[in-house]
């Protein structure tokens, strides 16, 4: 099996080696030279940079690497994984103690989504030192991911030479998630009257206050089982001697329903602008699409070679429907359907972030059986 050639220690020190670039949202060419530099040392894999980077403003596009079938009636598959990582990852240092990847300092480690970019590089090892009869496999690595899943929605879709994949992209391990919901954002700007605070405070209307009566009134957190809402950022004000004339409100609202979803924009929709009219302000509010909802049928095709992987290993895998979103739910819209695996990561989003190397390993395993399955 492809998986017993896996070499940890390689593996290990190429997800050092990425998490040591740096790649925020948008500035990802640093990585994608690298990688490019990486895949031009195999024969015949072809590396394609798209042309995404002219509608998401990055300094480069997604990086899109083929890899030549060595057998034609073969079903080929791709693998995703992004190349931004999320603030603050400037000076990622790592440290390797115990078997387990940290952050040295005040960032996040970069695991998000290094660890899986690192077991393609380990793949593409394994692809090459034997003559094992192979699919064709694609490798699609996006931009800006984890500031909108920009590089998935401008992706060409005409690279992609297959019909299905998996996106190595989230916590856990021996899971799929094959469900995730529809997002949209939340920006509203609550406008009162502003007034000196000390001479008129009563001909006033505070914007501030105006947005505390209406974000008491909305549905926040776990609005139901299928459908989350969550207001994450205010600013506003001007001084501390005028009553505040103007707050920016922005959020989201999650659901795996497209009815809760509209129903609970238009409870958004009416709070604001009802709660705002009534103590004499107003508000302008809008639901900006983030990402479509994804569900993909146990039955089909890339979930049953999941299945048959992880038999293959004498494992089971927990099939999951998650409350976040990622370039599948883009790939699966765009009718490439995707399955999310974990690959061990923990504490992700924080500077506690870490992940083991054998979790690594072990999602590496499964990654190469899935080529051969």
């Amino acid at each position: 099996m492809l998986s017993d050639r896996i070499q940890p220690e390689r593996l290990a020190g190429y997800f050092k080696t990425l998490c040591e670039i740096d790649s925020p949202g948008l500035l990802e060419k640093p990585v994608a030279e690298y990688l490019q530099c990486f895949f031009s040392k195999f024969p015949g894999i072809v590396v394609e940079v798209d042309d995404s980077a002219l509608r998401t403003g990055a300094n480069t596009g997604n990086l899109i690497v083929t890899i030549p079938g060595r057998d034609e009636g073969a079903t080929g598959l791709f693998f995703n994984c992004h190349m931004d990582v999320i603030p603050p990852c400037i000076g990622v240092q790592v440290d390797y103690t115990d078997g387990v990847f940290r952050s040295k300092g005040d960032t996040v480690l970069g695991g998000d989504d290094k660890a899986g970019i690192a077991i393609l590089m380990e793949l593409t090892h394994l692809l090459f030192e034997g003559q094992t009869p192979l699919p064709l496999v694609q490798f699609i690595f996006t931009v800006g991911e984890e500031i909108g899943l920009l590089g998935a929605e401008h992706l060409d879709r005409e690279l992609i030479q297959v019909g299905y994949g998996y996106a190595l992209d989230s916590t856990g391990i021996d899971n799929g998630i094959i469900g995730a919901p529809a997002a949209v954002y939340v920006d509203a700007v609550i406008t009162g009257r502003a007034a000196h605070a000390g001479l008129n405070p009563e001909d006033g209307v505070s914007a501030i206050v105006l947005c505390g009566e209406i974000t008491s009134q909305l549905p926040l957190g776990r609005v139901d089982s299928e459908t989350t809402a969550n207001i994450g950022l205010v600013e506003g004000g001007a001084a501390t001697n005028i009553i505040p004339e103007t707050v920016r409100v922005r959020g989201e609202i999650r659901s795996h329903c497209s009815r809760k979803l509209a129903q609970t924009i238009e409870v958004f929709r009416r709070t604001f602008e009802d709660l705002s009219a009534k103590y004499g302000g107003r508000a302008e509010v809008d639901f900006p699409p983030q990402y479509p909802a994804m569900l993909v049928d146990e039955s089909a095709p890339v979930v049953q070679r999941l299945k048959r992987s992880a038999g293959a290993l004498g494992r089971s895998i927990d099939l999951i429907v998650a409350g976040g979103g990622s370039d599948a739910n883009i790939f699966n819209f765009k009718g490439l359907p995707t399955v999310i695996l974990g690959t061990g990561m923990t504490d992700v989003h924080s500077n506690n972030e870490n992940i083991a190397l054998s979790d690594i390993v072990r999602t590496a395993e499964m990654v190469a059986t899935l080529v051969t399955c």
